[in-house]
């Protein structure tokens, strides 16, 4: 992975990327016991087109000239496959520019904060979903002040209600 890692940071030097912060299952493994996970959700912003629209088709054809491929909704980076999820609403872009500089092997990286990711598994709210809360809740380090203040200004106090330990 820390091959895959090193890519995704030569597409934000290379300006293909505006930022990336890992997300999901892989995140969560920065913070409390790993999962099983079969991709790599890396949540993105991307520069936006003269129309005005986001496209992932840059970031994909510049990893094609990379020589990587795409497989169904992930590209394959050196075996590891890839789901790039553009920043879509408040709580993504917000994670993006609070993410954390952290470090996997020797390659610096960015990850969701633990608090983001509980959160928004908490407003997506798919069983594996319900999972990660769960995990995040008992098991990370969370600044429960933070997470209040998220849950506020994202208007997911009521979602959160059955959770609070």
């Amino acid at each position: 992975m820390e091959k895959t890692l090193q890519v995704l940071n030569e597409l934000v030097r290379d300006g293909v990327l505006g930022r990336y912060a890992i997300g999901g299952a892989m995140a969560a493994t920065f913070y409390v016991e790993p999962v099983l996970t079969f991709d790599l959700d890396v949540f993105v912003l991307l520069p936006e087109m003269s129309s005005g629209l986001v496209t992932l088709e840059p970031l994909y054809a510049a990893l094609r000239a990379r020589g990587y491929q795409e497989a169904s909704d992930c590209v394959d980076i050196e075996g590891v496959p890839v789901q790039f999820i553009p920043a879509h609403n408040e709580l993504t872009v917000e994670a993006l520019a609070q993410a954390r500089e952290l470090h996997y092997e020797q390659t610096t990286t960015r990850v969701l904060r633990a608090e983001h990711l509980l959160v928004i598994a908490l407003q997506t709210g798919r069983d594996k979903d319900r999972e990660r809360v769960r995990l995040l809740r008992d098991q990370a380090n969370l600044d429960t002040e933070y997470l209040g203040e998220l849950l506020r200004r994202h208007r997911l106090e009521g979602k959160w209600m059955p959770w609070k330990p």
